[in-house]
């Protein structure tokens, strides 16, 4: 039996007040889609979306080996002067699984993220889905761009140094292994190192830490940028472990800026 309209209009009414006289603050603190869940259920819940990831990455890495060799000629571009050679037998083989692995893991991210955010998206209350869509999208701009500049500045840079150090002394054969190793390792370590200004919002919009004692701790986190690079780098070139520091000072400095802006 259909209720009456004015009867559903008396109840949208109701609703729409009760919005209206409740708390902002408790409003933005409610879980939109509170759900009444046993732990067996969350667990079901996990393994079909470690499943369906596990699905997308084997697809991308499948995809990816059938054009690796594009993709190695692609890595192999900065390495402008140098020579590769395949020192054991299946070398070349192996650094084509690694380099598709790499590449297909890069490629279903975006997916993997999905299902991460559909996972833990019902337990997060209105005023931390609202942050959830920057940080995402930040993190995403920042990943990327960080594995950009890896791949245009301090991997040439760091190329550049080695070849032109022994090039008198030397002929530039290197084991195909080795170098791509070199590269991946740069490429990923460069672009988590570009997730600080993300941290940094996070801390400052939860009131965990202020821009003003982030400021306060240059010193240390003049030390720890350079520490960084000379972790991070996987060769030992004063260049790119400058140039890396570099690159985390300017994002630790404009992350505070940002905190700055959103008041905290």
């Amino acid at each position: 039996m259909t209720p009456p309209a004015n009867l559903e209009t008396a109840d949208q009414q109701s609703n729409s007040e009760l919005k209206s006289n409740q708390n902002p603050e408790d409003y933005l603190n409610e879980l939109p889609d509170d759900v009444e869940m046993s732990l067996f259920d969350h667990l079901e819940e996990l393994r079909q979306r470690i499943f369906y990831s596990l699905i997308a990455v084997f697809l991308s890495v499948a995809g990816c080996f059938v054009v690796v060799r594009r993709i190695v000629e692609i890595l192999e571009i900065p390495a402008q002067g140098a020579k590769f050679l395949q020192l054991s037998p299946g070398e070349y083989f192996f650094v084509s699984i690694k380099v598709a692995g790499y590449s297909g893991i890069l490629l279903a991210s975006p997916f993997i993220l999905y299902q991460i955010i559909q996972f833990v998206l019902p337990g997060l209350t209105r005023r931390e889905r609202r942050l959830l869509g920057p940080i995402v999208f930040g993190s995403s701009i920042l990943f990327f761009s960080g594995i950009g500049f890896a791949y245009i500045a301090l991997i040439p840079a760091a190329l550049k140094f080695f070849i032109s150090y022994g090039a008198d002394v030397v002929e530039q054969l290197w084991s195909i292994d080795r170098y791509f190793e070199f590269v991946l390792l740069l490429l990923f370590s460069t672009g988590l190192a570009f997730q600080i200004p993300v941290i940094q919002l996070l801390l400052g919009f939860l009131g965990i830490v202020s821009s003003e004692r982030m400021l306060a701790g240059w010193r240390y986190v003049v030390l720890g940028a350079a520490i960084l690079g000379a972790v991070l780098t996987p060769s030992t070139d004063p260049i790119t472990q400058s140039l890396l520091g570099g690159a985390v000072l300017f994002l630790y400095f404009g992350g505070i800026f940002m905190v700055k802006v959103i008041g905290k």
